[in-house]
């Protein structure tokens, strides 16, 4: 397991409660298994302490951990028949944003997401999860097919951001993104976006301006990142904790601000220390938020979509 700076304290226990089991395995004589369950004991309790109080750089830290469950994993595990459709039709095919045809508890639908990607060659392959125009336009084309097919669409968002690379500028990027937005605010079919990990910037909005936003526990979404928001206030990207904490970033201050809808309980320690049961949860707050909206009709749901956006902003964190 790769471990977080803060989870260093963690590592150290762990580490001594695996060499323990692997002298017993050995065979060494000693019976090691009574002192390692006394080092996971201590161990939980020190993870318990750890996520209890994580502030929000270390809530961040946590949304870009490499071993969060992507949006790839999240389509292999709650959708079937999943029939991947690519390019724009106008450039070529953004491999950070995939997307197609699936079925989520039987039912027909549309998914689509940021795919970050899980090793070097992946990752930049995905670009690291950051979408060119042609990405938020292949986005745009199965939206809609969703819309004409009568298909509710999920989205998936993990992305630090949209692509900011001259050809990406030079291809329409900003463009790229506001239609992709105008489009999630016109479809008269559900729509419903989960930040798994990160949301950022604009590069999230253009999936996210959905009728429900649902959060991880510990993803994030905001306008800029930490690191980029310190450069631009305090002129030193070291700031980041600083900016953190003003950015209001983590799920729970955006749930109490009325900015996203539901945050799904990850498990002890992060989504990556169980993917399974944190996917799990995700597919049932996704099955609830689409029977919530399974009865409304298309003027109902763009309307209500549309309230929730202009409705932003009317809440404080009291």
């Amino acid at each position: 397991m790769t471990y977080l700076d803060f989870e260093k304290p963690l590592a150290d226990i762990e580490g001594k409660a695996e060499e323990l089991r692997a002298m017993g395995q050995k065979g060494e004589g000693v019976d090691v298994e009574k002192e390692a369950a006394a080092l996971d004991k201590k161990a939980g309790a020190l993870l318990k302490d750890i996520y209890g109080t994580l502030d929000p750089w270390r809530k961040t830290q946590v949304a870009r951990h490499p071993e969060r469950p992507h949006c790839s994993d999240y389509i292999s595990a709650l959708f079937t028949e999943y029939t991947p459709l690519a390019g724009d039709r106008a450039f070529g095919d953004d491999h950070a944003v995939m997307g197609g045809l699936a079925r989520f508890n039987d039912a027909p639908c549309v998914v689509i997401g940021h795919e970050k990607g899980n090793d070097t060659k992946s990752r930049i392959e995905h670009n690291f999860g950051m979408a060119r125009p042609e990405g938020y336009r292949k986005a745009i084309r199965l939206m809609d097919m969703a819309d004409r097919f009568n298909l509710p669409v999920v989205t998936l968002v993990d992305t630090p951001g949209a692509y900011p690379g001259k050809g990406a500028e030079e291809r329409g990027q900003s463009e790229a993104i506001a239609r992709s937005t105008e489009k999630c605010l016109q479809i008269g079919v559900p729509l419903v976006s989960v930040i798994i990990g990160e949301g950022g910037s604009g590069g999230a909005v253009a999936f996210a301006t959905a009728n429900r936003i649902i959060m991880l526990e510990h993803s994030i979404y905001s306008v800029i990142s930490p690191e980029g928001c310190a450069s631009i206030l305090w002129k030193d990207a070291e700031k980041m904790r600083e900016a953190a904490e003003a950015l209001r970033l983590t799920a729970q201050d955006l749930k109490k601000l009325g900015v996203i809808d539901s945050i799904v309980t990850e498990p002890l320690g992060g989504a990556q220390r169980d993917p399974k049961a944190a996917m799990d949860a995700v597919g049932k707050q996704i099955a609830a938020s689409l029977k919530e909206l399974s009865g409304l009709k298309r003027a109902e749901l763009v309307k209500d979509r549309r309230q929730k956006f202009l409705d932003m902003g009317k809440k404080g964190l009291g």
